[in-house]
């Protein structure tokens, strides 16, 4: 029924897209000069949506159209990295927010003195994970330092890490007993209440040995619910990652995986620029990027998986 809303939403938009291109072909069948201007603009709306739906139409994953749970890991190099970590997750949230989507901030880890160990976001829309997939990986950062006294240039990584969200007991089944469930005191920011019970919640799935823990909300209910969540899309991406293995060793080829992975560079000193090292695509507007402008670099890369796929 899931995959059946999906395709029907898909059959709608293109009918509504089609609908639009007759009404502006018969304004211009009319040769009015005075309608020149809303021709013109509805033809670049027109083209930009018909670009959108293309690449939609394109993504060849069984989980692009699904909802994405998207983690950032601060990497080496204490508060240089988590404020990195900070800005790639306020970058995340105003595209979310410029797309329309829901964006969720399902549990955080704050840094010592500024911004952020980790963050885990809930990313709800159509083909989240689709688009946001293109993000999956490295991001490396050269700036002058906040935080040094010196002012002297520094380079700091945050992993990203985008899963499709799962579905209970249909992608993912959690057996009760493959579970080790664990309760502590929030630590960090988060009033009284969070500090002084036993609210956060660390899940333990004993059969790979992957650990989820949730402490952002003030009930241990609702942190259990999230964190099992969010342990559904790990082993589903778990599942994927061997499925994707196994194609490689019968094609041969061989996976880099892990840190090695370094897929964007954001420089801020001594010249501006961004650039996506897998797609070569580049801008100098670094401000938009971290403002939330992704949608030239994703373009970019989904075109280039097309380009391989084929």
């Amino acid at each position: 029924m899931r995959r059946l809303s999906e395709q029907k939403k898909a059959v709608n938009r293109w009918r509504e897209l089609e609908k639009r291109a007759t009404e502006v072909a018969e304004l211009i069948s009319l040769e009015d000069s005075s309608l020149e201007a809303e021709i013109q603009s509805e033809a670049e709306e027109l083209a930009s949506r018909l670009d959108e739906f293309e690449l939609e139409a394109a993504f060849s994953s069984e989980y692009d159209a699904r909802n994405a749970i998207l983690s950032i890991h601060a990497g080496a190099g204490g508060t240089e990295s988590q404020d990195w970590a900070q800005m790639l997750m306020r970058m995340y949230l105003r595209w979310a927010e410029c797309r329309g989507y829901q964006a969720e901030i399902l549990d955080i880890s704050p840094g010592e003195e500024a911004g952020i160990k980790s963050v885990v976001i809930g990313v709800n829309g159509d083909y989240a994970c689709g688009y946001l997939k293109s993000e999956h990986g490295v991001h490396r950062l050269v700036r002058l330092s906040p935080f040094d006294a010196d002012h002297a240039r520094h380079t700091s990584f945050a992993l990203v890490e985008v899963l499709p969200e799962a579905e209970a007991d249909v992608d993912v089944r959690i057996e009760p007993d493959d579970l080790k469930v664990d309760v502590f005191r929030s630590s960090g920011p988060g009033g009284q209440h969070m500090q002084k019970t036993s609210s956060a919640v660390r899940l333990t799935h004993l059969p790979t040995g992957l650990v989820v823990s949730c402490q952002s909300e003030r009930s241990q209910h609702q942190n259990k619910e999230i964190a099992l969540k969010i342990l559904r899309s790990r082993l589903l991406d778990l599942e994927l990652v061997k499925r994707a293995e196994e194609r490689a060793r019968l094609k041969g080829k061989r996976i880099a995986a892990g840190w090695g992975n370094q897929i964007r560079s954001y420089v801020l000193h001594p010249y501006k620029m961004v650039k996506d090292h897998r797609t070569d695509y580049q801008t100098s507007d670094t401000d938009a990027v971290l403002d939330g402008e992704l949608d030239g670099l994703i373009a970019a890369y989904l075109r280039s998986s097309l380009g391989e796929e084929k």
